[in-house]
């Protein structure tokens, strides 16, 4: 905080500057400044404010605050929104958001309406970022560029930075710059900000501005305006040496005298000068006033002063307000800078700190709405009143959880739980038992990600002595559920039987519904599926006595798992599930749920049900605020898998450095696998497209195989298919022997998997085989290869088992696909096996159906059925140039020539299904979904289904593009 014009900085101006400029142009970034104490990174971001202020853009400031070991959750940006719901200019926009997302109430109360109940579970922490980030981008786009200044990060709380890692992620085309500032002579080894700059830095949004103490030049330049006229070179000299270019302590040199026979040694040196130079009883204002922080509210300070302080309050403050030590900061008293807040405290005995930590105790004690609970608390531990700062620490934790900040909501309780042994009869103080905080510290260390001590904290609460039977039963099943989110499915499921057999008959039937219903999802998982179905009904049943949603949720959604062989009965589970949890406003089953039924749907060869469901899945996370939650990220895949099948072979979107999806891998390492699985995927359509970079981007990803077989087994495959296309048949069979080898290793030797895997190995040894023949050699090697491949294939498909036990659709058509491919192999290239092979695709995987084709038409060709195979080739050409298909189209009018077939003219009913005909004629004529289903008796979302299969068919992305396309081919009457 300055009182003087700025100067200097002209460089990181123009950087801030430009920053804005592009902010404005739909650019967002976020540039960290740091700097060590006191060389102006405040004065900085004031005038770049300023500079703000005149090009129209709207300017808000939120600062992190040093509490030790308490936090104040999402600090500065709960400030940041108070301003902007405060301003008449942008208080419309934020209510706008707020009506929509009611979330924010939990940080802006003046919003009115009571906020959501605290739900436990990650779901309602991403809800909250997400209002958080729809106030900034709506008022961006009402009122012009915005700049979010966010000062003092390395004081900031766990949530307020989780909160900036998620905004970061969401920046896109806002009009929005955000400028965080740190102290970087603050950082030391373990400093929890090092890990999250380290983690920004990496994104491509996000710009490192590093401010240096002043050049002789710039301090020339700043002293002549600190001290109203030029210094002469000696007192320049001597400033520069003792201040080292640090603008802060250059200008107190400079107010302390610029003779060089009276300046001040060292820092604390000026800012002792400073203060003694004040009557004593404005410095014992500054002392009190020390004890809080750089920054305290007027009525905190006045209670406080007027009992330790000798003169009228008010007088005292405008003379520190005058000497400028103090002035206004945000609505709250503020020292003028931290350093002189820290400098002032360091110099109070002992014993003087611990009376005035007492005195804010006191004071808040007195009139509780003058702090909040974490600042009570680190009062009265500074003074050593344990009881107070136990009661305090816990009510610090429920306004934590109020604002769904599990890792403060944590913090709090930790402490607590170390206070403990040191206040008597702590547990009546606290109006709860021991055990009680430990379970719910286990829950929020849970629910911030620290899955290892939520277990900790739960065997040491299951461990407590003196337990009665159902409370001991509902530790067992927290743990148990804390288990599974570590995958220590054993151990988990252990906890759940504990937690039955220590259920007493008369227990209450919640408690009874919740141990049944995680005693089915540990027994799920560990395989034990009519141990699973027993427990998931029974929960059912005493969930339904009692009206306990969530818990019927959770046990419906594991019965849907074990019925996953009938898709309808699942469906309507999962549906019921869904709409359970829904009630129950458990937001992470619901989510889970919905994933589910994508699941179910496209295992079992519904594509169109499973993009459908997909369609409702992304309209409810955006509502919810969880598109890349878990689940979320999960659906993204299947979004990428379902729509190559169906066809759309156009690239996904990119997973690059600053792709949420990285992020998250960038904060959970265990996550890093995830971009590698949505990068395999990527690869399925860029080898259909015939990429030239395909194999190369395949290959790329073998470094994760050890890390996850998922990966392996999806890059892999698509590697090997590649490879066949370029004619590289030994590599494409050597690597799908490496690749069935390691799978074995991590899986079984029958892994479902595998049946694709021998069917893409099958049509590179085909090839291989074909070759040697035509130059005269025994393909005699391959062709035993060839058998044990296929032995392979059909022993898993019948002892690889799927849950439910019978082989899906997909499954059922890859083994079709390599026993033609096997007949080829042999030299028969049967036509019967290969129209299984398309009738076994035709679940709707639409490039594989018309890869067969061509095989079918090349089959029937060689039986000299030339009609027969014009009209598969045909078929096959047309679906293939629709697609973008480039090696299978090449391939197939490869074969219509040396076949010398008339073959490739679209026909509409052979590219598009009757109904997809209809539709596109109604499209043609400007219909809309409403209309086209009310003319043709079906409903508007079915109606956009069926433009979604025109379009991907036709290979292009809009209506108008569809119409011309398709009176181009000749695809539409008339």
């Amino acid at each position: 905080m300055s009182t003087g014009p700025f100067v200097a900085r002209e460089a990181e101006v123009g950087r801030l500057a430009a920053a804005l400029a592009r902010a404005d142009d739909g650019d967002p970034s976020l540039v960290l400044l740091g700097a060590d104490a006191g060389v102006g990174k405040t004065r900085l971001l004031a005038h770049v404010g300023e500079i703000a202020a005149e090009r129209g853009a709207t300017t808000v400031t939120g600062a992190c605050v040093d509490l030790g070991d308490v936090g104040l959750p999402y600090l500065p940006f709960a400030v940041a929104l108070g301003q902007l719901h405060t301003h008449p200019a942008t208080r419309e926009a934020v209510e706008e958001v707020a009506r929509t997302r009611p979330a924010l109430v939990r940080l802006l109360p003046a919003l009115g309406g009571a906020a959501p109940a605290p739900i436990e579970d990650q779901s309602s922490r991403l809800q909250l970022f997400d209002g958080i980030a729809a106030v900034l981008t709506a008022v961006a786009e009402a009122t012009g560029p915005l700049l979010l200044v966010l000062e003092d990060l390395h004081w900031a709380d766990p949530s307020t930075r989780d909160v900036l890692r998620y905004l970061v992620a969401r920046l896109r085309d806002e009009r929005l710059l955000v400028v965080g500032s740190y102290r970087t002579d603050d950082l030391h080894r373990t400093h929890p900000l090092r890990p999250f700059l380290s983690e920004m830095w990496r994104h491509p949004r996000v710009e490192r501005l590093d401010l240096a103490p002043f050049t002789p030049a710039e301090l020339r330049q700043f002293a002549t305006v600190v001290h109203g006229s030029p210094l002469t070179d000696a007192e320049l000299a001597t400033v520069l040496e003792r201040s080292e270019g640090n603008a802060y302590f250059a200008e107190e040199l400079i107010a302390a005298g610029p003779t060089s026979a009276t300046l001040p040694w060292s820092l604390g040196d000026v800012l002792r000068s400073r203060l003694e130079r004040l009557p004593a009883d404005v410095q014992s204002l500054a002392r009190v006033a020390s004890v809080a922080g750089r920054t305290v509210s007027e009525p905190l300070l006045r209670a406080v002063a007027e009992e330790h302080c000798p003169a009228e309050f008010e007088h005292l403050l405008r003379e520190a307000m005058a000497a400028n030590v103090l002035g206004w900061e945000d609505g709250r008293i503020a020292f003028r800078h931290a350093l002189l807040a820290e400098a002032v405290y360091a110099e109070l005995l002992p014993g003087e700190q611990v009376t005035l930590h007492r005195a804010f105790r006191d004071a808040i004690l007195a009139t509780p709405s003058l702090a909040s609970s974490a600042r009570l608390a680190h009062h009265a531990r500074r003074c050593q009143d344990l009881p107070t700062a136990l009661s305090a620490s816990l009510r610090a934790a429920d306004e934590a959880a109020g604002v769904v900040a599990p890792a403060e909501e944590h913090r709090h309780l930790e402490t607590a739980l170390r206070l403990w042994p040191s206040v008597p009869d702590a547990a009546e103080l606290a109006g709860t038992t021991r055990v009680a905080v430990l379970e719910r510290a286990a829950s929020a260390a849970s629910r911030s990600g620290d899955f290892p001590r939520a277990v900790a904290l739960g065997r040491e609460a299951v461990a407590e002595p003196g337990l009665g039977p159902v409370e001991r039963a509902h530790l067992h099943t927290c743990l148990s559920r804390h288990l599974l989110g570590l995958e220590r499915e054993h151990e988990a499921l252990e906890q759940a039987e504990l937690a039955l057999a220590a259920l007493p008959d008369d227990a209450p039937r919640g408690d009874r519904a919740w141990a049944l219903a995680t005693h089915a999802r540990a027994s799920l998982v560990r395989d034990r599926d009519d141990d699973a179905r027993d427990s998931a009904r029974r929960a059912v049943e005493e969930a339904d006595a009692v009206c306990e949603n969530a818990a019927a949720a959770d046990a419906l959604a594991t019965l849907a798992v074990l019925v996953v062989d009938d898709a309808d009965a699942a469906a309507r589970l999962l549906v019921e599930a869904r709409e359970r949890a829904r009630e129950a406003g458990d937001l992470v089953t619901e989510q889970r749920c919905q994933h589910n039924l994508v699941t179910t749907h496209y295992y079992a060869g519904r594509l169109d049900e499973a993009a459908a469901d997909l369609e409702v899945a992304f309209a409810r996370n955006r509502e919810a605020g969880l598109e890349w939650s878990e689940f979320g990220m999960s659906q993204r895949f299947f979004d990428r898998l379902v729509r190559y099948c169906r066809g759309d072979l156009r690239p996904p979107e990119a997973i690059g450095p600053g792709h949420p999806v990285a992020r998250a891998a960038q904060r959970d390492a265990a996550l890093e696998p995830l971009v590698a699985v949505f990068d395999a995927v990527a690869v399925y359509s860029a080898v259909a497209r015939g990429d030239e970079d395909a194999i190369a981007r395949a290959q790329a990803l073998r470094p994760m195989w050890e890390r996850d077989s998922q990966v392996a087994l999806l890059s892999g495959g698509p590697t090997i298919d590649a490879l066949t296309w370029a004619g590289r048949l030994d590599e494409a069979v050597e690597l799908a022997t490496a690749l069935v080898e390691h799978l074995g290793r991590s899986w079984d030797d029958y892994f479902l998997g595998g049946i694709w895997l021998a069917a893409l190995a099958l049509s590179a040894l085909a090839d291989g085989a074909e070759a040697d023949r035509r130059v005269g050699v025994d393909p005699a090697l391959k062709l035993r290869h060839g058998d044990e491949l296929l032995e392979r294939a059909r022993a898993t498909a019948e002892r690889g088992r799927p849950r439910g036990g019978r082989l899906g659709p997909e499954g059922v058509a890859w083994l079709r696909r390599a026993e033609a491919e096997h007949s080829r192999l042999v030299g028969e290239n049967d036509p019967a096996l290969w129209r299984a092979a398309v009738a076994a695709f035709d679940y709707g995987y639409r490039y594989e159906v018309a890869r067969s084709r061509w095989r079918l038409a090349e089959a029937l060709l060689g039986a000299g059925d030339r009609e027969a195979a014009r009209t598969e080739l045909d078929l096959a050409i047309a679906e293939a140039r629709a697609m973008g298909a480039r090696p299978l189209l090449e391939a197939a009018t490869g074969l219509a020539r040396r076949g010398r077939l008339e073959a490739g003219a679209p026909h509409r009913g052979e590219v598009l299904t009757e109904r997809e005909a209809e539709v596109l004629e109604l499209v043609a004529q400007g219909l809309t979904n409403r209309q086209i289903g009310e003319r043709l008796f079906i409903s508007g979302k079915t109606v956009s289904v069926h433009v979604s299969n025109v379009l991907a068919k036709l290979g292009v992305t809009g209506r108008a593009e569809a119409v011309a396309v398709a009176h181009r081919r000749g695809l539409l009457a008339g």
